[in-house]
């Protein structure tokens, strides 16, 4: 048995078993119950207070270090990365097209989970004398379990340190830029050494950011993510035009294979419908993060007058990452028929480009997935400074100060190291992935503890933000019309 297949073995029988998937959408489901499925019947809602007021959003008001739109657009620029180009190329080369159907199923369920976790996150999030506010999973663990269930401390003390050890390990993998190196070399046919410099200066532009802390941080993803967004949407809806006649026939094919699975076809060796439902659900997750804990913690910063408040923008976050992005990238590849290959990642959706804009698609891709990765790897760095925060926290400030500025000395190195050798060394992308899958899943099962444990809270917090303030909401614009 070779490395890989025992890594796979890891991440695919035991970690992703079949039976957690089917566990994540039951609690998406609960979530959706349980919260009346806003999500649907207030989806209006959730548009008019996200992308209709963007400028209010831009303000803030409150404690916190970001304001709402920034906290927002550094949690999806964290979330829309590599998972959304090369991950949903992957997971349609894993499990057939009818993966792309259940990442959206995975998602509509996500909006609420991620609406769930995030108002969690502010309404137990901690506020220090200076008014910057840190929050996020390993919070509502200590606050919500220990302190107001009573918990005893060594429960939710290794739940916390479960989830923890869970995103830290990720720095390595999230913060790897392998798939980039890669990308640059296919894509300028250099060589191996020239797409390690390539990561060196790349992660140079990463410290320009982190170096500034969170704030700039914010500053940067409130003006990147707009514009990449817009730029992959774009291209992509230009290649999907163009085959406009094979697009019912590549979607009847996602619905088809969701539920029948694929047989082998080209490189494609062939699934059943579970694999479709592991590999969907799990690249869903990686991709748009919901249940994950990751960007409540972000989130957790914002300045804003009501949890609930910026968990509307999490729910959005969620719809735009996966419902938009990736759907778009899951019908390039079907469209054009690349998926056949049987080998996904970026290198397919280059190729799917390549049939639309020529030589012209591959360099469009590359750019692409630039800034994708660009705002993962500068949006995630947020994540470790609240785990560490919240290490610290009973510290003296100095302490966490000091810790802080050692992080951002030390978070892009794991992931270049990696990333170098792993091109130098000639490794499979297809590793990079399954370890991507094995980060993914360990924290998952600390933080879904904690969500059905806090769920009645977040019930609580959904029907008190209705009550006082979507009700009068709902009035006035009543009134106007």
């Amino acid at each position: 048995m070779t490395f890989e297949e025992i890594l796979q073995t890891i991440a695919w029988e035991y970690v992703w078993n079949p039976a957690l998937p089917i566990i994540f959408l039951l609690f998406g489901l609960y979530m959706t119950v349980g919260t009346r499925f806003f999500q649907f019947r207030r989806f209006g809602t959730i548009w008019r207070n996200t992308m209709g007021k963007i400028m209010e959003a831009r303000r803030g008001k409150g404690p916190g270090i970001l304001t709402s739109f920034q906290a927002w657009a550094t949690a999806a620029g964290g979330a829309i990365g590599m998972g959304n180009i090369a991950g949903v190329s992957s997971a349609v080369a894993l499990g057939g097209p009818g993966a792309v159907f259940w990442m959206w199923i995975a998602a509509l369920m996500g909006m609420a989970t991620k609406m769930g976790e995030v108002s969690l996150a502010l309404h137990y999030r901690e506020v220090f004398p200076d008014g910057k506010a840190y929050g996020g999973p390993t919070f509502y663990i200590e606050k919500g379990l220990g302190k107001e269930r009573g918990w005893p401390s060594w429960v939710w003390k290794l739940l916390a340190i479960i989830f923890g050890a869970g995103i830290f390990s990720t720095m390595f993998i999230t913060m790897s830029n392998f798939s980039l190196q890669e990308t640059f070399k296919a894509t300028f046919n250099t060589s191996t050494t020239a797409a390690v410099g390539f990561g060196f200066l790349y992660v140079l532009l990463v410290y320009a950011v982190i170096l500034g802390g969170i704030p700039r941080v914010g500053r940067f993803a409130e003006i990147a993510l707009p514009i990449m967004a817009i730029f992959y949407i774009t291209g992509g809806l230009g290649v999907i035009i163009v085959n406009i006649d094979k697009l019912l026939g590549a979607l009847a094919l996602i619905f088809k294979s969701a539920f029948t699975g694929h047989a082998a076809v080209g490189g494609f060796a062939g699934v059943t419908i579970m694999k479709a439902v592991q590999v969907g659900v799990a690249r869903g997750v990686y991709s748009n993060e919901a249940g994950w804990g990751s960007s409540p913690m972000v989130h957790a910063t914002a300045k804003v007058d009501h949890p609930v408040r910026q968990g509307l923008w999490g729910a959005f976050e969620v719809f735009l990452d996966t419902i938009i992005i990736c759907t778009i990238t899951g019908l390039v590849v079907v469209t054009t028929g690349v998926w056949q290959s049987g080998v996904g990642g970026a290198g397919e959706v280059a190729r799917a480009f390549e049939t639309v804009y020529g030589s012209a698609g591959k360099y469009f891709v590359f750019v692409a997935l630039f800034i994708f990765v660009f705002t993962t790897t500068t949006g995630w760095y947020t994540y470790y400074e609240t785990l560490l925060v919240h290490a610290f926290k009973n510290k003296p400030r100095e302490s966490i100060e000091k810790a802080v500025k050692i992080l951002r000395l030390v978070n892009p190195i794991p992931g270049f190291l990696l990333a170098s050798w792993g091109m130098l060394a000639g490794i499979v992308p297809t590793i990079f992935w399954i370890l991507a899958d094995l980060t993914t899943g360990i924290p998952i099962y600390a933080n879904l503890i904690a969500l059905i444990v806090l769920s009645p809270v977040i019930f609580k917090l959904v029907r008190e933000f209705e009550e006082q303030y979507l009700s009068k909401e709902d009035a006035e614009r009543k009134t106007k019309t």
